[in-house]
């Protein structure tokens, strides 16, 4: 069969694509060998490096940088998608002057980088490490939300809007009622990806001492007097890390599966006509 956007490749072009992604395969799989060749070649699995981390106080320290990294991450959330609302809002109302302050502010803050206002809020306003890194994250990430909020909103069909408004509906009720449920779930994706930033921007925290769970790791390799596990520690904290990444994924799978099993979303089915059924016109509808 054949397309509109391509024709269905045929069995040497099939052939081609297994060629190619065997050898795709064989390349990443000996760029994994090397590293890992080279891992041992340095030295980095030997147990002197590795010993530390069954110290109780070395646990404690990095379960203690966790935590903070999640409570950084979680102040951070909360309060971008608070702003990005605010911001996303005043972007969209019908005022000309709140219209123009939030544009402002979202091109100023999504231009900024997120670094340099951590550290004027750091060094500049003397603020302590923890609202200094929040400050810094919502600032931006909510910069950054208000912008998918508004396209959110916008990419609902027009005929939407207009229907509510003919049915004698408010524009916050269009808004809270029509628009933001139906745009959700365009925005989900977008929404948890740069969740997924803030939540690996809290790192930036080790640069004004906050003690987050980067901070953690650079203490520990870098205060130990023998062997400096500097590899060992990151192969610890990268897939901490990444595993935070996936649950955030996952999480906005399971939230868009059970948007779509939610009765008020769902598409109703409708019976199928029967004989004896009235036309418009309230006369049987004719045998077939």
């Amino acid at each position: 069969m054949t397309t509109a956007l391509y024709d269905v490749p045929g069995p040497r072009t099939r052939q081609r694509h297994r060629l190619y992604g065997l050898g795709g395969t064989v390349v990443i799989l000996a760029l994994v060998a090397w590293i890992v060749y080279l891992l041992f070649a340095t030295g980095q699995f030997v147990a002197a490096k590795w010993t530390p981390f069954t110290y109780t106080g070395i646990q404690d320290l990095l379960l203690q940088g966790l935590g903070n990294t999640l409570k950084a991450f979680a102040f951070a959330a909360v309060l971008s998608l608070a702003l990005g609302a605010v911001l996303a809002t005043g972007r969209l109302s019908e005022h000309r002057i709140a219209r123009w302050v939030c544009t402002l502010l979202v091109e100023f803050f999504r231009a900024m980088p997120v670094l340099v206002m951590i550290f004027f809020i750091y060094v500049a306003l003397k603020v302590e490490p923890l609202p200094a890194l929040v400050a810094g994250l919502t600032l931006y990430n909510g910069s950054v939300l208000a912008e998918v909020f508004r396209t959110g909103v916008h990419s609902v069909d027009r005929g939407q809007r207009e229907a509510a408004y003919a049915l004698g509906m408010r524009k916050t009720q269009v808004m809270t009622h029509v628009l933001v449920p139906q745009a959700v779930r365009a925005m989900l994706p977008a929404i948890i990806s740069q969740l997924v930033v803030a939540l690996k921007d809290t790192s930036l925290g080790f640069l004004i001492t906050y003690e987050e769970f980067l901070h953690a790791g650079k203490l520990i390799a870098s205060n130990l007097d023998y062997d400096l596990p500097f590899i060992p520690v990151v192969m610890i904290i990268s897939p901490i890390y990444i595993g935070m990444c996936m649950l955030l994924s996952w999480l906005a799978n399971w939230v868009s599966k059970r948007q779509k099993r939610n009765p008020k979303v769902e598409a109703v089915e409708v019976a199928a006509p029967e004989p004896g059924t009235l036309l418009p016109g309230g006369r049987p509808k004719p045998p077939a």
